[in-house]
């Protein structure tokens, strides 16, 4: 989220449902002077249909669950990218490998149908 308003100026909205993790998601945010609204809530109930690119960071189990909402929920040619997970029942239109202090990470990229 950060990287993404720092770099891209996008408009970005987070969600967390740990409210510790977003207690410091805010404090990130504060300490680099980035502007982003975070909602403290589950994913799976929140609205994306305004989104034009989701960036996602979950485990198999919950990409599992959160692909069908995506499906439904997502206009065409949004694009979600997901760090290490893939979205399953969705055809990656670019895979990318990245190092990041020195581990091999997979970066996966989709578009909405």
């Amino acid at each position: 989220m950060i990287e993404a308003v720092r770099h891209f100026r996008a408009k970005a909205v987070g969600v967390e449902i740990d409210p510790e993790r977003t207690k410091r998601i805010r404090e990130r945010l504060s300490s680099t002077g980035t502007s982003a609204e975070l909602i403290e809530g589950d994913l799976l109930k929140v609205d994306v249909s305004t989104a034009d690119v989701v960036c996602i960071y979950l485990s198999d189990s919950m990409n599992a669950e959160l692909g069908p909402k995506l499906k439904r929920e997502l206009k065409k040619g949004t694009r979600v990218v997901s760090l290490d997970y893939q979205l399953p029942d969705w055809s990656s239109i670019r895979e990318v490998t990245v190092n990041t202090a020195g581990i091999p990470r997979k970066i996966y990229l989709y578009q909405a149908q």
